[in-house]
């Protein structure tokens, strides 16, 4: 039994022989506001690691710990975190998604629709959660057509919270009550095909409580036809467009969640890349088609890993042309013209890397395939302990 009225209290656990119990109780239910920590013999583990003496924090909770073996070390095997007076936990306690730990934090990756249930805590500075929500990537024509641009990408971190954020961090995370909250992901929109009037189509939103990422717009198309569509990031232009490829962050929200698509090439038919979250999509040059605009990078997860990148511009074949390079975090390259006119051998644009929000990247002339956006993602990590 300890109390911890006086203050935290330190517990130096005996050497760990297998079978041995230890079990603690909150004396007076002042865990909260007074943690214990749990300090291991020697070179013994908890839980399998020896590097993080773990705390105890819930009002009137309890714990049995049990020694495993020199591997995995105390373990336990009944524990309470709402066993206080009012049987509630000082942390939120939720389910939902693909979960995993960084530390004290728990991790819900969302890779489809879901629901994020949870109870709160009682210490209210516990019920915050940070959030990344990236929409789906806009679909690219099937010809020389401009870059879809990638999902939006909006996150809102805890000022708490340790982990690296993007330059895209709103710098505010989301309070929560005790409710499910419905997750939607946004799928990537359709690329272009042959005899579709050269046609593609934007991404889908993805939704956490209050955020709502907007899809990615579908490039260009080549021709006469309407132009792409504005988005989170915007599509590129298609090929002899020289105005600049569609709007980004629309509809406007701060920080921006994303950026507009490149401009075409009229002189040698090549079209712009998609804008991505971390910069706008690439001109067309020469002959090459505009690269897709590059995402951006958070570390949410516990490690970087970079999202919603633009779709690259496809090319006309007035030479060997290669398609623009997908931007990083998940963007589509489009398709490459091998040879002079009449271009056999052209490639088809690549689709956008699912759970990302890549843009796809457009065909090449003559007929080829556009890429596909790549599905979003929702993230969302709170401190459990």
């Amino acid at each position: 039994f300890v109390n911890t009225t006086g203050g935290a209290v330190t517990v130096n656990l005996p050497a760990g022989v297998a079978g041995a119990i230890v079990g603690l109780k909150d004396y007076a239910n002042t865990w909260d506001s007074n943690a214990v920590t749990l300090n291991p013999n020697g070179s013994d583990n908890i839980g399998g690691g020896n590097t993080v003496d773990p705390t105890l924090a819930a009002e009137g909770g309890s714990v049995l710990l049990v020694f495993v073996d020199s591997t995995q070390g105390w373990l336990p095997t009944q524990q309470s975190v709402t066993a206080s007076p009012t049987g509630s936990s000082a942390f939120i306690t939720a389910t939902g998604g693909t979960i995993t730990t960084c530390g004290d934090y728990k991790i819900h990756t969302f890779t489809g629709d879901g629901c994020f249930a949870l109870t709160a805590g009682t210490s209210a500075p516990n019920n915050k959660v940070s959030y990344v929500v990236v929409a789906g990537g806009g679909g690219s024509p099937y010809q020389q057509g401009g870059g879809g641009g990638a999902g939006g990408f909006r996150e809102g971190k805890c000022s708490s919270d340790p982990y690296a954020d993007s330059p895209l961090d709103a710098g505010t995370a989301i309070t929560v009550t005790s409710q499910t909250y419905p997750i939607t992901v946004g799928a990537g929109g359709a690329g272009g095909t042959s005899g579709n009037s050269n046609t593609s189509a934007p991404g889908t939103v993805s939704t956490f409580s209050t955020i709502t990422s907007t899809g990615g717009g579908n490039g260009a198309p080549s021709g006469p036809y309407p132009g792409g569509a504005p988005g989170g990031s915007g599509g590129g232009a298609g090929e002899n467009q020289a105005s600049p490829g569609s709007t980004g962050n629309q509809p406007p929200v701060s920080p921006p969640q994303g950026n507009p698509g490149g401009s075409g090439n009229t002189g040698t038919g090549n079209a712009g890349g998609g804008g991505g979250a971390g910069a706008v999509g690439g001109n067309a040059v020469g002959p090459t088609g505009g690269a897709g605009g590059n995402g951006i990078a958070t570390s949410i997860t516990g490690s970087p890993v970079t999202r919603a990148g633009g779709g690259g511009g496809g090319g006309y074949p007035s030479a060997p042309t290669p398609g623009g390079a997908g931007g990083s975090g998940g963007g589509g390259a489009g398709g490459s013209v091998p040879n002079a006119h009449p271009g056999p051998g052209a490639t088809s644009g690549t689709a956008g890397t699912v759970n990302t929000g890549g843009g796809g990247g457009s065909g090449s002339w003559p007929t080829t395939t556009g890429g596909s956006g790549g599905s979003g993602i929702v993230i969302l990590r709170y401190k459990f302990q």
